[in-house]
């Protein structure tokens, strides 16, 4: 009767990229359990491998253990598949390689690294299906024309389960901005709010009504007149999920945003902040996706340099009223 607004559902394009995409997030968590059983099996054999190694499924770790299961016990031998890009120098590694080998420990060890490589080997094939859907989605821009930007800080180096394609480069062409541009917003969270969202928000009338769909503002309920709660709805989301992951990572951000969130963890406590900054990065977004103006903070530092000279202000006046005088620091150390 048309009482009721649909919910929001992006085209059946991004559904697509979305499924898999939840499909591979799964994979990975498969992975990860038989990670923890390869760790199991070398705890067991007394191999302390993770304290020589951050990553015993790395280069080095996966070419220990074959060398191991093929039958060399030797650990100078073992030691010798060290990766010039290890800090642990070989004579370490060759102690943390003596153990006790016993059969049923590396008969478990073989089949988890079987099972291990058996879902990375399912996670690439997924890689290949969302390279290929990605392909037939329509370009918003031309990397010809212009490229794409370099990217920023930490995005600089590819995390361990990212895909084996340039993502960042296609989610560049559909969406036509680069969203990694944002503090606290790297490729895997791009590619997360893109496969939930799409490339269009025009669903929504504003940010105000976005940001209340994902459950990121007060909801004030009130009865007879009175403030009864201001808390946020729980609301399970993923898209909401993704902006207080990207949150939390500012916390040692040296952006705009960064020292937002310092300041309302301060102001409110980290949970509250959390929620705030998710809510100022969901507006960001909207005003990114809908007008496709390419990122910059200057709005922010305007405000962030305008607080300050509220606390400048106030600070000054609280000194007055003690009958002191600030002076500032670069001032007082030419005098």
């Amino acid at each position: 009767m048309g009482l009721l607004q649909g919910s929001f559902r992006p085209p059946e394009t991004i559904c697509a990229v979305r499924s898999l995409l939840r499909h591979r997030d799964s994979l990975i968590r498969l992975a990860a359990v038989h990670t923890q059983h390869i760790q199991k099996a070398l705890n067991q054999m007394n191999l302390p491998m993770h304290h020589v190694l951050s990553d015993i499924t790395g280069v080095t770790g996966l070419a220990i253990l074959d060398s191991l299961l093929a039958g060399e016990r030797d650990p100078e031998a073992l030691a010798w598949h060290c990766d010039l890009r290890i800090k642990a120098s070989r004579e370490t590694i060759a102690k943390a390689l003596v153990g006790d080998y016993r059969p049923e420990h590396l008969f478990t060890l073989r089949q988890s690294l079987d099972s291990y490589r058996h879902y990375q080997r399912l996670i690439g094939d997924c890689d290949t299906q969302v390279q290929a859907l990605l392909g037939a989605l329509e370009s918003a821009i031309d990397p010809a024309v212009h490229p794409l930007p370099p990217p920023t800080g930490s995005h600089r180096k590819p995390q361990g389960n990212a895909p084996r394609f340039d993502l960042r480069a296609e989610l560049y062409r559909i969406l036509g901005i680069d969203l990694t541009q944002v503090a606290g917003f790297n490729t895997s969270t791009v590619y997360s709010l893109f496969s939930e969202l799409g490339v269009d928000l025009a669903k929504f009338p504003s940010s105000k009504h976005f940001a209340s769909w994902l459950g990121l503002c007060p909801d004030n309920r009130i009865s007879g007149g009175k403030l009864l709660s201001v808390q946020t709805r729980h609301v399970n989301h993923r898209v909401a999920q993704a902006l207080r992951l990207a949150a939390q990572g500012l916390s040692h951000s040296r952006s705009v945003l960064g020292a937002y969130f310092r300041r309302m963890r301060a102001n409110l406590g980290a949970p509250k902040a959390i929620t705030a900054t998710a809510h100022k990065l969901a507006r960001i977004l909207y005003h990114l996706l809908t007008t496709r103006e390419p990122y910059a903070d200057s709005h922010l530092a305007q405000a962030e340099a305008e607080h300050r000279r509220r606390i400048e202000i106030r600070l000054h006046a609280q000194a007055r009223a003690l009958g002191f005088q600030l002076v500032p620091a670069t001032a007082q150390s030419v005098s």
